[in-house]
């Protein structure tokens, strides 16, 4: 399996992982110049951008590692994007990322928050 066919996979058990707690699924793989989210949904009146970040191990410091603070500056400013095309309703914003390692889905939600002026 290549590395696109294994982010497809991880992508898609995250969603089903989302889906399975009442998620309600927006977009997948948004992408714009300069950046990607991965998925975007709802929950209740939260809109959720989600990085799906999937590794073979814990090395290096594991999946939610490389979620760098330039990898967030890039969801946060696709996020902006997103809101500005698509208009959704909502009454509050997460940035949130699932782990995937093999055997286990880690959720960690409100991973990391933008500035203030952001939004």
């Amino acid at each position: 399996m290549n590395t696109i066919q294994s982010g497809a996979q991880g992508e898609q058990a995250a969603c089903d992982y989302l889906i399975r707690r009442k998620y309600r699924i927006l977009a997948r793989n948004y992408r714009r110049t300069g950046g990607e989210i991965d998925i975007i949904a709802l929950d209740g009146k939260t809109l959720i951008f989600v990085e799906v970040k999937k590794r073979a191990s814990r090395a290096f410091g594991g999946p939610a590692a490389a979620v760098t603070p330039s990898k967030q500056q890039k969801i946060v400013a696709t996020a902006t994007l997103y809101i500005k095309e698509n208009t959704p309703k909502f009454d509050s914003i997460r940035f949130d990322v699932v782990c995937l390692l093999p055997g286990e889905i880690e959720h960690i939600s409100n991973a990391f928050i933008p500035h203030r002026s952001t939004f």
